[in-house]
């Protein structure tokens, strides 16, 4: 079983709709949304939602206010001023929680003399298992201002892969978060290749430059996709350069074209919308990157 994760170093680059094509594209496979943080692949693929499970991660403190005797060293102690004092006109003299501000450090529950001060375990997001016209998916959500994404994403990709296992899928396609940081690291790790999505920028060769090595120090395979080329031709030649530089084979150029939207709009992807037109162009991606795995 391979595992190829779709990634880009900054959002907006159209890593959504370039996975969404290649996932209308060769063998049965395991779909996974691992952008946690801003799940938008559903938004094509319209999954039909076959399990739903709770994600658990991290704590959040809680007071008994029966047990709480009002000392205030909770209220002192805690330096995200997640402790609220009691209201002056409540006759309820217990301190209280502010859980969006706790981050889980356990200090009022460490300092409580009284123990009313107790941790509890963290409802952080959820994971669905759901069925797709292309297949089987594994997608999450992670609850606003929530922590942990990469721990979610981890959870993502195991249950995926023991989906494929289960299905006799020769493939799980990732769609990975933007970015370097902690859910990219999870969800290339253990990965067969990674597929960069860039756009002819500055700032998008900058951010291709920082996956590029992010991939290179994990040892994990990459390519690379350079998307709406023609917007500016110089930039894309000098992305191409820099993948030539360091041994990233371009995987193919899409042009850019207000069909890309308009396919989105209607819940398809551009394989679906455009077959004769741009779709040819996305299949000619999938050729590069199944000769490659």
């Amino acid at each position: 079983m391979k595992q190829m994760v779709i990634v880009s170093g900054k959002g907006g680059t159209g890593k959504t709709s370039v996975t969404a094509a290649l996932a209308s594209l060769g063998p049965d496979k395991v779909l996974a949304d691992c952008d946690v943080d801003a799940a938008d692949l559903h938004l094509v693929l319209t999954p039909q939602v076959s399990q739903e499970h709770e994600f658990w991660s991290g704590q959040v403190a809680s007071i008994d206010p029966e047990l709480c005797t009002a000392c205030g060293e909770c209220h002192q102690g805690c330096v995200y001023k997640a402790i609220a004092e009691p209201a002056s006109d409540s006759q309820d003299q217990a301190y209280s929680v502010l859980t969006e501000h706790c981050e889980g450090c356990g200090l009022c529950a460490y300092v409580c003399p009284s123990g009313a001060a107790i941790m509890n375990d963290r409802k952080s997001g959820r994971w669905f298992v759901s069925e797709t016209r292309f297949g089987s998916m594994v997608h999450a959500e992670l609850f606003l201002g929530e922590e942990n994404s990469g721990k979610l994403v981890t959870q993502v990709r195991t249950i995926s892969q023991e989906l494929a296992e289960t299905q006799g899928r020769g493939l799980v396609l990732v769609d990975g978060p933007p970015g370097i940081g902690c859910p990219v690291i999870a969800s290339l790790t253990g990965a067969d290749l990674a597929l960069v999505v860039a756009e002819p920028t500055i700032s998008a060769r900058h951010d291709l430059e920082r996956v590029i090595g992010l991939t290179q120090h994990f040892r994990i395979p990459a390519m690379a996709v350079i998307n709406k080329f023609d917007v500016n031709p110089d930039q894309a030649r000098s992305i191409e350069a820099f993948c030539r530089e360091h041994d990233v084979p371009l995987a193919g150029r899409l042009p850019y074209d207000p069909g890309f939207t308009r396919a989105q709009t209607k819940g398809q992807a551009i394989t679906e919308y455009d077959p004769r037109g741009l779709g040819k162009e996305a299949a000619k991606v999938w050729a590069a990157v199944e000769k490659y795995l």
